[in-house]
């Protein structure tokens, strides 16, 4: 790899860097603002090797929930259960230093999410893996894990002035919603969770997400999903 080689490598990838951590603080996870806007320049110092190009594997990090999120997957209390346990943890996001991605790094990802006891794990590919890869990830239980390829990740889509604001409802939100215009979840317009918003706040099925859109005449008004 040439000088001018590394250096636009290095640069793209810069910019995956800082969308993966924008994207982490958005979901709720806990990062410093210093982090989420690293300078090309301290990129170019931590993750750099002698010859200017980036170095993957010292791109990997981990974040916590914070209270706010920690709260927002807390299931609501059961009469039998009162007390529930948040449905997120600690996340663990890894770069990807293979240019094929197979169903073998995928299981050893998602050994290391286990072995480590992280609860998500997102997977930052250089290309798509292969279709028999994409088809074992959901047998990779108890794990949550997401993949990304870096060229979706140049680009910050929430911060586009086109995309309208997503906001996550707790499961108490949620209730007082249905509640209020008595509704059931399933007559709530939808939402895909591979949709890019619903994958860039990593979406569940059955969660409902708030988006607020900007208008001419009442200024702003919001609307529902139901993601599925």
């Amino acid at each position: 790899m040439s000088a001018d080689e590394a250096s636009r490598e290095l640069s793209r990838l810069w910019r995956v860097m800082r969308t993966v951590k924008q994207m982490c603080v958005d979901r709720g996870y806990e990062l410093t603002e210093e982090e989420c806007n690293i300078s090309l320049e301290d990129f170019r110092l931590q993750y750099a090797d002698s010859n200017g190009a980036p170095e993957r594997k010292k791109m990997s990090f981990t974040a916590r929930p914070s209270a706010t999120m920690l709260q927002k997957y807390t299931p609501l209390p059961r009469p039998n259960k009162p007390e529930q346990e948040p449905e997120i943890g600690t996340i663990h996001v890894e770069f990807s230093t293979e240019p094929n991605i197979g169903v073998k790094h995928l299981k050893q990802f998602a050994h290391l999410l286990s072995d480590s006891n992280f609860y998500t794990g997102i997977y930052i590919c250089q290309q798509a893996p292969t279709s028999a890869a994409n088809k074992v990830i959901p047998t990779l239980l108890p794990t949550v894990l997401e993949l990304f390829k870096e060229e979706d990740l140049l680009v910050n889509i929430s911060r586009h002035e086109l995309v309208p604001k997503h906001i996550l409802l707790s499961q108490e939100e949620k209730r007082g919603l249905l509640e209020r215009y008595r509704l059931k979840e399933t007559q709530l317009p939808r939402i895909r969770v591979d949709d890019p918003m619903a994958k860039y706040l990593g979406l569940r099925r059955s969660q409902v997400v708030k988006i607020i859109r900007k208008s001419e005449t009442a200024g702003r008004y919001a609307s529902y999903r139901w993601a599925i």
